[in-house]
């Protein structure tokens, strides 16, 4: 029997860059390619005493990050959400702050 987790994999891969980047839309005289990034999970489970077997899971987040845009007579360009991008970069500041106060501290000793 195959591994589970290279099935899943396989089923899964092909996934990534169509939901990653959107079908283009055509809106006035520009082309629009809507660009996300995705982040997916799963779970499973089994037990196998008397009270049967039971698992579950799933999960799924989508963060519209900007689009590619494409005007007449320019070139493409990528054009991001700018709220998305805070929205993202907020924990991410937050995190490096924590981080260097304790290194700081740590190489004061």
């Amino acid at each position: 029997m195959t591994n589970i987790v290279t099935q899943i994999a396989d089923k899964v891969r092909p996934v990534g860059v169509t939901s990653n980047y959107g079908d283009p839309v055509e809106v006035g005289d520009s082309t629009l390619i809507p660009v996300s990034v995705n982040w997916y999970g799963f779970g499973g489970g089994s037990d196998a005493d008397e009270d049967g077997a039971g698992g579950g899971g799933g999960g799924a987040v989508s963060l519209p990050v900007g689009a590619y845009v494409r005007r007449p007579g320019q070139d493409l360009a990528f054009e991001p959400n700018v709220i998305s991008l805070l929205t993202v970069s907020i924990p991410v500041i937050w995190v490096a702050g924590k981080v260097l106060v304790k290194l700081i501290r740590a190489l004061k000793k």
